[in-house]
């Protein structure tokens, strides 16, 4: 039976016949991975898909009863969604009415490198006033975060965010498909903004928000056909909250993807998501009028953050088996053949040098105090980003080949935990010291304090590639860096 595509997130996209760029990975993908289906044929589209946002501050109640606040978003609809299918390309124009400059930074997408949307490192911001037009192809099916990368404590912490849905990749239709985007607010006693850093939270766990949201609501209740087998795509959107995801009440919950990428399913126990990470469940709702709660375990007690409710009559879909995704098109690491790096993750640090010539002769960009925190708490590998107001871009912390598979320990020297994001590529989980978890595919690992994680992924994006923690007060006070592919 068709999809409900139903949301209270509301998004809107004009398709245009016109040619597709080529996707940027072809490969054969492991057969080790058992229950993950390969697509019989690849995936070929002529679709563009047009879009137009508009950043700017837009006065808005967000609760009821509290006060009106001045939201920055990129759209009247408060959490724009745009749904393109796979292998479309996309063309988005950004107009900036913000009082700073912007940018839009594509979150998990494999693009080209001067699309990654990263202030003086692959564009020049989009100041007010002005415009800049993303056109490139999506190569990957899944939900990825749309956000600035400057002055995002801010940006962010005042709602400016999107989502972007690139489908495609089920074997057979569910039943309905649910957006949770997880959101909280920095919001006083009056429920005016607060601070959304501080220099405790940025030197610790970061500045923590006060209210909670989903799809900008405090415990929204979604209305699902009962007895159905529903995907819920989760999304997080906090500047620093690390949120445990548990389900209760449901006759079946099983994760099919992470961070968008397919994996075998697997039965959901708790799966922690920190900032900007995703995961999508099959949820077997249960009797009509009953309810399934989403809760947050990562908390003193339990915290409820959405509901589904089961409505309509009972469907009859046999003994609870999800129906997997296709597998994704990311090229296999050939770990035999793989180059191991060591990349320490600490709360101390010597600074960076400021001498940096880039290997493809290119000049440094200047970076301004918009963008980064004049303080400095976090370090990879002892180097901070960077020193001197952050008056420079810092020399690459790596230096890779591209074609050449990358083994990479993160090392978390730190008693907080810390979402580990890298742009252009994909990692490949392969195994921790602290937890087990299947291998799958994923662009932001959450390290808990004292773990080591290994991951692996294929350097073939070239370009100079951002690589940071995640909860949003690290990465502007030091825990970001860049690598480069040539």
């Amino acid at each position: 039976m068709p999809i409900s595509r139903r949301s209270v997130i509301g998004g809107s996209a004009a398709l245009v016949a016109l040619s597709a760029f080529p996707l940027l990975a072809k490969s054969s993908l492991s057969t080790t991975r058992p229950g993950v289906p390969k697509r019989k044929k690849p995936v070929l589209n002529d679709t563009v898909v047009e879009a137009n946002l508009v950043a700017k501050i837009r006065p808005t109640k967000l609760f009821e009863g509290g006060p009106e606040l001045p939201l920055w978003t990129y759209g009247d609809d408060l959490l724009p969604v745009i749904r393109v299918p796979k292998g479309a390309r996309l063309r988005t124009t950004l107009k900036n009415e913000l009082p700073e400059h912007t940018s839009i930074h594509w979150h998990g997408i494999r693009l080209p490198n001067h699309m990654d949307g990263v202030p003086y490192v692959t564009q020049q911001p989009v100041e007010p006033g002005e415009s800049f037009t993303y056109d490139f192809t999506v190569p990957d099916t899944g939900m990825f975060p749309m956000h600035s990368h400057c002055n995002l404590s801010t940006q962010l912490g005042k709602g400016l965010a999107a989502a972007l849905i690139v489908t495609g990749d089920e074997t057979r239709p569910y039943d309905d498909d649910v957006l949770c985007v997880i959101k909280d607010w920095h919001l006083d006693e009056n429920g005016n903004f607060t601070d959304f850093t501080t220099p405790k939270g940025a030197s610790r766990s970061g500045t923590f928000a006060t209210a909670r949201s989903v799809n900008l609501q405090k415990l929204p209740v979604m209305e699902v056909p009962a007895g159905g087998d529903v995907r819920v795509r989760m999304m997080s959107v906090n500047n620093s909250r690390v949120n445990q995801i548990g389900i209760e009440g449901a006759n079946g919950a099983a994760i099919i993807a992470t961070d968008g990428q397919a994996v075998a399913p697997f039965p959901l126990k708790t799966w922690r998501l920190g900032s900007a990470m995703r995961i999508d469940v099959v949820v077997r709702t249960p009797e009509p009028g009953k309810e399934v709660i989403i809760y947050d375990y990562f908390a003193p007690q339990p915290v409820p953050i959405a509901k589904l409710k089961s409505v309509g009559p009972m469907l009859d879909r046999g003994e609870f088996d999800p129906a997997p995704l296709y597998a994704p098109d990311i090229a296999e690491p050939d770990l035999s053949n793989a180059i191991h790096e060591r990349v320490e993750f600490t709360a101390t640090a010597t600074a960076s040098p400021p001498d940096i010539n880039l290997p493809d002769g290119q000049v440094l960009k200047m970076a301004d105090a918009l963008c980064l925190s004049d303080e400095t708490f976090w370090a990879i590998n002892q180097r901070t980003w960077p020193q001197d107001g952050h008056k420079t871009l810092p020399a690459p912390l790596f230096n890779l080949k591209r074609g050449r598979t990358y083994v990479f320990e993160l090392v978390n020297a730190t008693p907080h935990v810390h979402p580990i994001h890298i742009h252009g590529h994909t990692f490949l989980y392969l195994k921790s010291n602290k937890k087990s978890l299947p291998k799958h595919f994923t662009d932001t690992v959450l390290i808990r304090p004292k773990e080591r994680v290994h991951v692996a992924f294929v350097a073939d994006n070239p370009g100079d590639w951002m690589f940071h923690c995640h909860i949003v007060e690290h990465e502007e006070t030091g825990m970001m860096g860049i690598i480069n592919v040539t």
